[in-house]
C-alpha cells in the first residue's frame, strides 16, 4: 500500500525552506521520540545537503527510555549531535540550548577566519506536523509566540525567534512527504497523531499497534486491557476490549470504531505505558 497525498501549503512550505535554508547556519530536526526514524523527513533530507543539523527527539515522556538511549546513540555514531527532551522539562530546553549554541559558534569561528564581523547564530527548525515545534518554540523563546494545537498542520508559515541571546531560529510549517512508500510507516505515523485520523483505517492502525505491543509491550498491554501475546485473533482482541471499557452500541454489540478510538487515546496520552513503535 502507497499512502499518497500531498497539501498544498506543504509543496509551498518545502519551497521557502529550500530558499531560506541559504541565510542559516544549521537545521534543528525534530523527530517524535516514539517513531524518531518513520518521524523523518526523507524529502527534507534531500534538500539540507552539507548543513549542519542537530537532531531533537520530542514527547520523550511518552516514549521507551531504553530505545531512546539507543536512537541517540544511533544518530550520534552517524556524526548528528542529538537529544531527547520534554517540553516541560527546564534542563531539557537548555540542552536543546547548548547543541544549538555549538553549531552556530563553529560557523562564527570561519566567518571570523574570513574577518568577517560575527553575528547570532541562525538556526532553522524543521519537522513533520504536530511533533511539538510550536511548544518547543515558546520554551524557547520564553513566551508565547507560536500557535499550539494538537491537530497537525497548525503553523503555516515562517518567523524568526530569538533564543536567549545565544541564537536565531527561524520556524517553519511542518513539511511531510508525498507519500509513503513503506506501510509500517504509514502506520506509525497514523498512530502517533501525526497525519489525520481520517486518512487512514483506525481499525488497522489499532491492530498494528496491538499486534506491536503483543511482540514488543506483552506486560503493558496485558496490565491494560488483560490482552495477552497469545491472542491472535483481532476480532476476538476488539470484543475483548470493548466489553470491558464498554464500547458498546444499542443491543450490546462491540462497536469497533469506538474501541479504535479509545485504544489510539491510551497510546497518545500515555495511559498504555511508555512505547517506542521502532528500534534502531
Amino acid at each position: 500500500m502507497t499512502i499518497q497525498w500531498f497539501p498544498g501549503h506543504m509543496a509551498k512550505a518545502k519551497r521557502e525552506a529550500e530558499e531560506k535554508l541559504k541565510l542559516v547556519d544549521f537545521v534543528m530536526e525534530l523527530v517524535d521520540a516514539r517513531a524518531p526514524f518513520s518521524s523523518q523527513n526523507p524529502m527534507l533530507q534531500q534538500i539540507l545537503r552539507d548543513k549542519s543539523k542537530m537532531m531533537v527527539l520530542m514527547k520523550k515522556d511518552l516514549a521507551d527510555n531504553r530505545q531512546t538511549e539507543k536512537w541517540i546513540s544511533y544518530f550520534r555514531t552517524n556524526g548528528i549531535p542529538a537529544v531527547a527532551i520534554n517540553v516541560n522539562d527546564k534542563s531539557d530546553i537548555k540542552e536543546v540550548i547548548r547543541l544549538g549554541k555549538e553549531l552556530s559558534q563553529s560557523k562564527m569561528e570561519k566567518l571570523k577566519k574570513k574577518g568577517i564581523n560575527p553575528r547570532p547564530g541562525r538556526g532553522m527548525i524543521l519537522g513533520i506536523p504536530n511533533v511539538g515545534k510550536s511548544s518547543l518554540i515558546n520554551r524557547l523563546a520564553n513566551k508565547k509566540i507560536a500557535k499550539i494545537g494538537d491537530k497537525p498542520g497548525v503553523t503555516k508559515q515562517q518567523l524568526w525567534i530569538k533564543v536567549q541571546n545565544e541564537f536565531e531560529l527561524l520556524d517553519t510549517p511542518g513539511i511531510l512527504w508525498p507519500k509513503f512508500e513503506d506501510e509500517l510507516v504509514g502506520y506509525r505515523l497514523a498512530a502517533i497523531g501525526t497525519i489525520k485520523d481520517n486518512l487512514l483505517s483506525m481499525q488497522d492502525i489499532v491492530a498494528f499497534v496491538i499486534k506491536y505491543m503483543q511482540q514488543h509491550y506483552p506486560e503493558q498491554l496485558m496490565e491494560r486491557y488483560s490482552i495477552d501475546s497469545e491472542m491472535d485473533d483481532m476480532w476476538d482482541v476488539f470484543v475483548s476490549i470493548g466489553r470491558q471499557r464498554g464500547a458498546l452500541e444499542s443491543g450490546g454489540n462491540v462497536n469497533f470504531d469506538k474501541v479504535s478510538d479509545l485504544v489510539i487515546q491510551d497510546l497518545r496520552t500515555g495511559r498504555l505505558g511508555r512505547i517506542t513503535l521502532e528500534t534502531p
